[in-house]
């Protein structure tokens, strides 16, 4: 910690910034800045706020709407280069979108507090210049020999590698530094982090892919704003395209930020990764450990992490020269982050090079409504690849009828799919039952009263997870022992799973196929890089014939002898309020079913429904995926729903029923009414009781040209409400639960 100094001299005469600490306050605090103390806007400082000591940033000048002979002293400055300008305004701009305190903007770039500190320091071995042997009278043993003559022949080292190569312990080199003939020297931490090599040679590329590539790079080297859609289907070689503006990007010398939905599971393309640039990138989301996070956040503000593969948080990191984004996977709803600053990825991360003035690019099989319109209104470009790379082509795609082709009474593989799985398995291929369904069965009740085990938290049924032996809510993780007995009735051996999860079709495929290899993946038993890496290795080595999972299966993994997809419930999704329901099914079974033909063989998907006629599905069997959009564009331009409107979402929420309602209420009589706004609600939330929260919403809908966030804030600046409720905003809600 700095030295607190004590204030001297006029108060009125001394200097006062801004510092904003990461918290989550409505903005900066105006300090005094210590004499003979150079600080300069993004310096990091420790500052003090009430009875603590705080670390925040330097903002600019101060706001001076507190009496200077209040104002306290800045400690002192902190040991990290400082927080760039354009990271500052991105940090404004995410603040005034979101309608969130600049403090809590701010901490998620400041969420390794320790990386603040300075690192320890490093020390390097080797000879003193012009000193010999004979100049000294110093006991020579034979582990000093060892030593100085290891030095002789190399330059200065770190401790372990010379106690390593000769075999002798600390005490030697200590004694050796003592006389004088070894010196010691204190230098600068290497990074962690290697350059990229960027002479390895690329892959052959199509002449489609070329072209992308060509035109990708054309961009980065205009270091101007721009935002392109790479709009390739799947196993089209988006990655290999954009890895082309990636190296261009960093042979002139930028940092380059990759945004995954699903870092920690995807082993496959770090592995494509490494054999392109000869390095792994830094990474950054969830499973990397803190010490290795406090690394990566220095490396990144110095510069010296020239890569940054990361989930939607990596967009907060302080990066030093950020010259490129690529957005992968740019329509998956994982790049929303629903709680605290609520935001989504890839709008900001748009947003962080218009502010940066770089090229943007966002990568999909099946892209967003919104991103399409934004290509078809001219904001956004596009580069398309409408073929398989290689030999490979497109699946075919079969809907097969489970009210005419019915499976087995509690059995979900249908005879159809049952044929085709065997002679698969006959040809030597493999398949993959996709279910996006965890556990064993979604609800479990008694036949004898009918009571359905429900979370005692949320407004959701308990899932059975029969392989752990217990009851678990996927929204809260509040978990209990599946008992023996009803707790309702007392009845025994009445308890009955209803409906399928993964656990309960890997028995059904065991049964069936019961000399198979077979493995399930969900995110329960593939929770990290390395569990994922695993996986790979044995679906490649073919140690799996069978492969039953859930929607992490449909992220980009190529195994080349997987021919056959069967989808178990296709309809799953579709129904419901959800305005992207059938969006977001659709882009879940097309990626799903790409994950079949990417090798030399031909590949098959199954979709089981009991809706055959349904649009989603449909649109699917045919590979139309352009008449899709355009249907469901226009359906949303008929309720002037996004992208042709502005949604947001005001969630009021409290541990007391009758509190929440109140305050509900209140806000309710108080909403906004004009041309081109219309308010809904407040309705109790589908999930009405969320980790003991009691929730009401409303929906806010306007034309695009109405300045969405103006709205809120005249709003709500309208109500007062106790500090027992919280109010949540969601500019450009994505979920409605």
């Amino acid at each position: 910690m700095c030295a607190a100094k004590a204030i001297t001299g006029n108060l009125f005469e001394r200097r006062t910034v801004s510092v904003l600490p990461p918290l989550p306050l409505a903005g900066p605090y105006d300090y005094v800045v210590p004499d003979g103390l150079d600080l300069e806007p993004g310096d990091f400082v420790e500052i003090p706020l009430g009875r603590q000591t705080q670390r925040g940033v330097v903002w600019g000048d101060a706001r001076g709407d507190v009496d200077p002979a209040k104002l306290r002293e800045i400690y002192g400055v902190l040991p990290v280069p400082p927080m760039g300008a354009i990271a500052r305004r991105f940090i404004d701009w995410v603040s005034a979108y979101t309608l969130s305190p600049q403090g809590a903007v701010l901490r998620m770039g400041m969420s390794v507090v320790d990386a603040l500190d300075a690192p320890k320091p490093v020390f390097r071995f080797g000879l003193a210049r012009g000193i010999t042997e004979s100049d000294h009278n110093v006991r020579m043993t034979p582990a000093r020999k060892r030593v100085l003559g290891f030095l002789r022949d190399h330059p200065f080292l770190d401790q372990a590698d010379i106690l390593r190569e000769t075999g002798t312990g600390v005490s030697v080199l200590k004694g050796l530094v003592d006389a004088g003939l070894v010196k010691r020297e204190q230098v600068a931490p290497p990074s962690p982090f290697s350059p990229p090599d960027l002479t390895i040679g690329r892959p052959d590329l199509s002449p489609d892919q070329e072209t992308a590539a060509d035109f990708l790079c054309e961009k980065v080297e205009a270091n101007q704003f721009s935002t392109i859609l790479i709009d390739g289907v799947t196993g089209s070689g988006k990655t290999e395209v954009y890895f082309e503006a990636v190296r261009t990007a960093l042979s002139l010398g930028r940092q380059v930020m990759v945004l995954l939905p699903e870092i920690a599971l995807s082993a496959q393309w770090l592995r494509r990764f490494y054999d392109r640039f000869g390095v792994e990138p830094a990474l950054w989301h969830s499973e990397v450990g803190q010490a290795r996070r406090r690394e990566t956040w220095r490396a990144v503000a110095d510069g010296s992490a020239q890569l940054v593969v990361g989930a939607r948080s990596a967009l907060f990191l302080p990066y030093k020269n950020l010259g490129l984004i690529v957005v992968d996977e740019e329509h998956e709803h994982a790049f929303k982050q629903e709680e605290g600053v609520i935001y989504h990825a890839r709008d900001m991360a748009v947003a962080r090079g218009h502010l940066g003035g770089f090229p943007v690019m966002l990568a999909s099989a099946t892209p967003s409504l919104e991103t399409l319109a934004n290509v078809e209104a001219g904001r956004y470009e596009r580069v398309v690849l409408d073929q398989r790379h290689g030999v490979a082509v497109l699946p075919s795609v079969e809907i097969v009828d489970i009210r005419v082709d019915r499976p087995e009474r509690l059995r979900w593989i249908t005879p159809t799919l049952k044929k085709r799985l065997l002679e698969t398995f006959a040809a030597g291929e493999q398949a993959m039952l996709f279910l996006n369904r965890r556990g064993y069965a979604p609800l479990t009740l008694c036949r004898a009263c009918g009571h359905r085990f429900q979370c005692p938290n949320c407004t959701a049924w308990l899932v059975e997870h029969r392989a752990w032996g217990k009851l678990q809510c996927h929204h809260c993780g509040y978990s209990a022992k599946i008992p023996d007995t009803c707790p309702a009735c007392g009845a025994e051996e009445k308890l009955a799973p209803c409906g399928p999860g993964v656990e309960r079709l890997y028995e059904e495929a065991i049964q069936t196929f019961p000399d198979l290899k077979i493995e399930v993946a969900t995110s329960d038993n593939i929770s990290g890089p390395k569990a994922a890496a695993a996986l790979v290795d044995r679906v490649h080595n073919h140690e799996v014939d069978l492969l039953i999972g859930t929607q992490i299966l449909a992220k980009g993994y190529h195994f080349p002898m997987l021919t056959l997809v069967g989808v178990i419930d296709a309809d799953l999704g579709l129904a419901g309020g959800d305005l992207r329901a059938a969006e977001r099914s659709y882009q879940l079974l097309t990626q799903v079913a790409g994950r079949a033909g990417r090798g030399e063989r031909p590949g098959t998907v199954l979709l089981q429904t009991a809706d055959p006629t349904n649009r989603v599905i449909k649109a699917i069997a045919a590979g139309d995926r352009d008449a899709f959009d355009q249907v469901e564009l226009s359906e949303r331009m008929k309720y002037g729903m996004p992208p042709h409107g502005r949604l947001a979402a005001l969630i009021v929420s409290g541990k007391k029923e009758n509190e929440v309602d109140e305050a509900a209420w209140r806000i309710g009589r108080a909403a906004p009414r004009g041309d081109g706004i219309v308010v809904l609600g407040p309705a109790p939330a589908p999930l009405s009781l969320l980790r003991g929260r009691f929730r009401r919403r409303f929906l806010l809908r306007t034309d695009k040209s109405v300045k969405v966030q103006a709205v809120i804030q005249e709003w709500l600046g309208r109500v007062k409400t106790p500090g027992s409720v919280r109010v949540q905003i969601d500019i450009d809600p994505y979920s409605f639960m």
